[in-house]
């Protein structure tokens, strides 16, 4: 289980530093990422893609239930009203229908969720707008006190602007 760590960096020098230091410290790649206003540099780095930067993932999650809901009740209306007289409902059609639901559910609430820019990352929005870029970085949370104590020791001018407990297993 990872932990995600938040980190605002004052500029783009800082935050190649930042990320060298946590190569050095055997961070994957894949699990630093960084933001920042639109238009800015970011090479060198590893920028944030739409998974980590949009409301994808959550609003596909809602979309599956809602739409597993919908298809499941509507696929019980239509066993009960395409049902012969004296057979039992056929079920199964409530099962397809649920999952059918779902698959849509999950794409269309995807597609409004891509456009979205992720409520997680709200907060920071006004410090990125000035200019600051901001670290995520996924750790094992075994390590995520020692990846604290060492961006705070090697890098006084970035500020800790949290830990968040549970991180998506997807982006």
């Amino acid at each position: 289980m990872r932990r995600r760590v938040y980190w605002l960096i004052p500029d783009l020098a800082s935050a190649r530093r930042t990320m060298d230091d946590l190569l050095l410290a055997r961070i994957e790649v894949s699990h630093i990422h960084f933001v920042g206003r639109e238009g800015a540099d970011l090479s060198g780095l590893h920028a944030a893609n739409l998974l980590q930067t949009s409301d994808v993932v959550r609003s596909a999650q809602a979309g599956i239930v809602i739409g597993a809901a919908v298809g499941a009740v509507a696929g019980c209306l239509a066993a009960f009203l395409f049902a012969d007289a004296g057979e039992p409902p056929q079920w199964g059609i409530a099962a397809v229908l649920a999952i059918l639901g779902a698959l849509i559910g999950a794409w269309a609430s995807s597609m409004i969720g891509i456009a979205t820019p992720s409520s997680r990352l709200k907060r920071f929005e006004p410090a990125i707008e000035q200019g600051q870029i901001l670290l995520m970085v996924d750790v094992p949370r075994s390590r995520v006190l020692e990846v604290e104590r060492r961006l705070e020791a090697l890098h006084p001018e970035a500020h800790l602007e949290g830990v968040e407990p549970n991180i998506p297993a997807f982006p």
